[in-house]
């Protein structure tokens, strides 16, 4: 529509900022918004067309960008108070990749404080709140995002995964989420340009949306060393909505690691007779994932380690507690902790090519809850089980995180009382394209994606 002007950038903006101004409030999704800078940007984007001028892919498009992205001229505070008035001085590359493309900036989603955890409140913003109920978490954390698209603040956003961060929140909130193979979306600037545990990526309402997003944020970059070279070109071409000899693996507690609550379960329990209908072969079948607790929990606290003991010792009083225990994990490690981590990670790395000889998607749920109360910072217990900190409760998605795949959550469907449910779709490392296609082909065969909250 905006190709043919049969809509305007601007009209199209405005649509989204009148949301936003109504419902905004109650959710407190984006949490930093420069109606003007957009609106400007909008008409420049509407003047350029009407030139003749080369526009991008993804010409005239509201985005909002997760606050832990830095983005040139507009605050970007990390959910910290240490970072409350930061305001850094250009783009990081996913954002002017999106910029390149032809984007509208509109503005900032919330997040968890430095992105940790997978609830999404902070000291400088307060709490998200779910768009399909209210007092609800959002996950996190790029649960802003996810919340900003269900309610239609936004059609694009993008986020980070370390252990769920674009997964999670997508599941909670009806909305795809893509963590890529790493090294398919680089990031710059980091200071851990080699370690390949967190990743950036898109977020949108559709698969079709996301792939459009990966073919202008995906691509090689020189300054990041594991960035791969694939022409993303490959993620534009149209998604297939037929899965004739795709081999399907399903995995509805990964082979008993992980508790879910039954509820979950019960709304995926048909997904298996979906994508037999699609024309897919479907075995209960899960891979060998002895070793990824402990890499991940591992690698992680190192990187904590790096990125916050230093602020956690200088000033504790403005670190949450939850990132001074896991940057304290980190400090502990030794070197041959961090060895037996790597040659865990190598051999998991192994079994996961060898798995994905005999399928080619692995099918499970999203997340191991349902949307839980704001007030909790996580849950305690699940099933009975109980929960010991705030990584356990989502290693349904931190379990991935260390093997190198790329993993998608897609609308998975309802519960009885309406909250949302993801499945999570896995692939081979480097095959971010057939999961994405898998994912595109569920969600048109079950049309979960259309059902919108009522704000």
């Amino acid at each position: 529509m905006l190709r043919t002007r049969e809509i305007s950038a601007r009209e199209l903006l405005d649509a989204h900022l009148d949301r936003i101004e109504r419902f905004n409030p109650a959710l407190n999704a984006v949490v930093t918004l420069d109606a003007d800078g957009a609106r400007a940007a909008a008409d420049a984007a509407d003047a350029a067309l009407a030139a003749g001028a080369d526009v991008g892919p993804l010409h005239g498009l509201p985005v909002a960008h997760k606050d832990t992205h830095a983005t040139g001229g507009m605050r970007t505070t990390l959910g910290s108070p240490l970072h409350a008035d930061d305001v850094p001085l250009r783009d990081e590359l996913i954002v002017a990749r999106y910029k390149a493309a032809g984007t509208v900036r509109v503005g900032k989603t919330n997040v968890p404080e430095f992105a940790a955890g997978s609830h999404t409140f902070n000291p400088v913003f307060g709490v998200s709140h779910n768009p399909y109920r209210h007092g609800l978490s959002v996950g996190g954390s790029s649960g802003g995002a996810a919340a900003a698209l269900a309610a239609g603040f936004v059609p694009l956003a993008d986020g980070s995964d370390m252990g769920g961060s674009l997964r999670n929140p997508a599941g909670f909130c009806n909305v795809v989420g893509f963590r890529p193979t790493p090294g398919r979306v680089p990031s710059w600037p980091t200071s851990l340009g080699w370690s390949q545990l967190s990743v950036q990526g898109p977020m949108g309402r559709t698969v079709a949306d996301v792939a459009l997003q990966m073919s202008v944020v995906a691509g090689a970059d020189p300054r990041v060393p594991i960035s791969l070279s694939d022409d993303p070109a490959v993620f534009a071409a149209a998604l297939p909505e037929s899965l004739t000899g795709l081999r399907v693996a399903w995995a509805p507690d990964l082979g008993g690691r992980v508790t879910v609550d039954p509820a979950i379960t019960a709304v995926l329990a048909s997904v298996g007779s979906v994508f037999e209908g699609l024309g897919a072969s479907v075995e209960e079948a899960c891979p060998d994932l002895s070793g990824a607790d402990d890499v991940f929990g591992t690698l992680r606290a190192w990187i904590f380690d790096t990125n916050f003991s230093e602020i956690s010792r200088r000033t504790p009083e403005k670190v949450k507690e939850s990132i001074r225990w896991n940057a304290d994990m980190g400090a502990k490690l030794t070197g041959a902790d961090l060895a037996r981590a790597e040659q865990q990670h190598t051999k998991l790395y192994e079994r996961m090519v060898a798995f994905f000889e005999r399928y080619d998607v692995l099918l499970a749920p999203t997340t191991q809850v349902l949307p839980f109360p704001v007030e909790l910072e996580y849950p305690s217990e699940i099933g009975g089980v109980p929960q010991d900190n705030y990584l356990e409760w989502m290693r349904s998605c931190t379990i991935f995180s260390a093997t190198g795949c790329p993993a998608l959550s897609v609308p998975g469907g309802f519960t009885a009382d309406g909250l949302p449910v993801g499945l999570q779709i896995v692939g081979a490392p480097r095959a971010d394209r057939r999961v994405l296609e898998a994912g595109h082909a569920f969600e048109q065969a079950t049309g979960f994606w259309r059902r919108r909250p009522e704000l």
